[in-house]
């Protein structure tokens, strides 16, 4: 029982769960659209989710520590349109350089987020939503309503999206899909193993608690905020090798895809919770939906936002009544064991 218990904790349930709901999503959409388990099909959305996700392991880390980042999506346009302008007038910038522009200029912004939110204590809706007007404002006045075009792009950026690590029949596995997953990989790895990734967690669920152990969690939740700029910045560079033609609506809804992608991943917006596959899955799910919706003829294109929506409601609903509730049975079960031994223990040593 005590074995199962670690392997098996309520949040891991909501990540089962989410598996679950991708083959149920899979099998309902497989019965109701023609050819829909075509190799053409898994590429676009395996394509399409590299990008979500790599944007929604930023936004867990901000989640985690009880704020949100409603500027991502201006932050993609941005550096896509940014990285796109300055390849287009040089197609001589190297690839590893191009990359890095994308994600110090997103850094920057995130970095700006989190000095605001972080040192000058203010919530993080207010800072990211003025951001994410005052970002694509930039946008605008920088692009001067230009538009980047996919013929000045040069070549190696035009073949990047059909770049594969490895093919296996029709089936490919992108280059970009391979980034997202290291991505993700890393700060699975960050969060459940190095201090900054417990600290994340400590200050999420209890921040008081959290600022009395000394944690310096004004720094902690800035990083946070850098990262999460970073990786959007990334994930703006990868829509722009997707897509190539970058216009001032670039990136425009992703900020909703991404919070709608970490919350039904079993990331809660109370903080201290989640992780960096958990995105990823909310990620699959969320892409998995809307690019199918997109194929079935029945579904008018107004209810595909609402659904989104509703699917966050849902998520949200969830760990507030259901998950909440079983953190608690967890928790006092866990606690009862934990005193059963202690008590077993002490017989065992008087009657030593």
């Amino acid at each position: 029982m005590n074995t199962f218990k670690r392997r098996f904790q309520p949040d891991q349930i909501r990540e089962w769960v989410t598996i679950l709901l991708i083959v149920l999503a899979l099998l309902f959409f497989g019965t109701q659209i023609d050819n829909y388990f075509s190799p053409r099909f898994f590429n676009r959305i395996s394509t399409s989710v590299a990008i979500i996700g790599v944007i929604a392991v930023g936004q867990t880390l901000v989640f985690l520590t009880r704020n949100y980042d409603l500027s991502v999506g201006s932050i993609v346009g941005f550096t896509a349109y940014f990285v796109g302008q300055l390849l287009s007038h040089n197609n001589n910038i190297a690839p590893a350089a191009a990359i890095l522009m994308a994600i110090g200029v997103g850094a920057a912004m995130g970095a700006f987020n989190g000095l605001l939110v972080a040192y000058g204590r203010v919530p993080s809706v207010i800072v990211t939503l003025g951001t994410l007007a005052i970002y694509r404002t930039i946008l605008v006045e920088y692009s001067d309503a230009q538009t980047v075009l996919t013929a000045n792009l040069p070549q190696w950026l035009l073949e990047l999206p059909r770049a594969n690590i490895f093919e296996v029949g029709d089936l490919d596995l992108r280059l970009m899909v391979g980034v997202m997953i290291g991505v993700v990989l890393l700060f699975q790895l960050i969060l459940k193993y190095l201090p900054y990734g417990r600290r994340l967690y400590a200050i999420g669920s209890n921040p008081d608690a959290a600022e009395i152990a000394g944690f310096p969690s004004q720094r902690i939740v800035f990083i946070a905020f850098v990262l999460c700029g970073a990786l959007a910045g990334l994930g703006g560079f990868m829509f722009l090798a997707r897509f190539g033609n970058i216009t001032v609506v670039a990136g425009l809804g992703i900020e909703l895809a991404s919070i709608a992608a970490v919350v039904v991943g079993g990331v809660s917006n109370n903080g201290g919770i989640g992780t960096a596959i958990g995105a990823l899955l909310g990620a699959i799910l969320i892409d998995l939906i809307d690019n199918s919706l997109i194929r079935w003829l029945e579904i008018s294109e107004f209810w595909r936002d609402a659904l989104l929506g509703f699917l966050i409601l849902l998520a949200v609903a969830a760990d507030a009544v259901i998950m909440k509730r079983l953190r608690n049975i967890w928790a006092r079960s866990s606690f009862q064991i934990e005193s059963g031994t202690d008590h077993r223990s002490e017989e065992s040593h008087h009657a030593a």
